[in-house]
């Protein structure tokens, strides 16, 4: 009998989702150079960030944030920003994934937080976690999500939880992460934040 299991509660650690995808860490530097080597950001941008940065710290300092006060604060306002609200981008939120394991007689469901489609590829997963929790406790349903993806293609991810903030690349079982930003700590890496996400809504 098919057993149906919520991502959630079947994928909690980094261990299981590479046991349960046959997923592995990239061993090569070269590759998710994509958060590398990023062009200087428009000037247009800045008193938008500065103002996203501001407002963000205001409410954080009022204490911790829950999951749908980060997406609202802080991942909106930066896909708003760097054009991931605008064609060609279509944007599904709470999306139904389903994931059939063919190895076993499972079916995990979820529900991803936003998911940003260019011509039916994904191209970001999104999964916010509330600021009182590890950002890292994202990693695992984010990986699920993405094995989602029927394309052949690379897919990107976002996972934080408003204070840290990492992007994720999947691309044939094989996956790797950038450097943590800290949007809480430090306008500067909100910036790169930004700068890597229009090097991805550019292709």
């Amino acid at each position: 009998m098919i057993k149906n299991l919520a991502v959630t509660t079947a994928i909690t650690t980094i261990a299981e989702a590479e046991k349960r995808f046959n997923l592995s860490r990239a061993t090569t530097t070269d590759f998710f150079k994509e958060w590398q080597n990023l062009e200087n950001i428009p000037q247009s941008y800045q008193s938008e960030i500065t103002k996203l940065y501001q407002r963000y710290l205001y409410h954080r300092s009022l204490g911790n944030l829950l999951e749908n006060t980060v997406m609202l604060l802080l991942v909106s306002p930066l896909l708003a920003i760097t054009g991931l609200y605008d064609p060609p981008f279509q944007i599904k939120a709470e999306e139904s994934i389903e994931i059939v394991l063919t190895d076993s007689e499972e079916i995990l469901t979820g529900r991803i937080d936003v998911l940003v489609l260019n011509a039916q590829i994904w191209v970001i997963v999104l999964e916010s976690k509330k600021t009182m929790l590890s950002v890292w406790s994202a990693l695992p349903q984010t990986l699920a999500y993405m094995m989602a993806n029927p394309s052949k293609h690379s897919c990107f991810g976002i996972f934080t939880n408003g204070d840290n903030l990492v992007f994720l690349k999947l691309k044939d079982n094989q996956y790797e992460l950038s450097r943590v930003f800290s949007p809480l700590s430090s306008q500067s890496d909100l910036e790169t934040a930004c700068q890597i996400l229009l090097k991805l809504s550019n292709g």
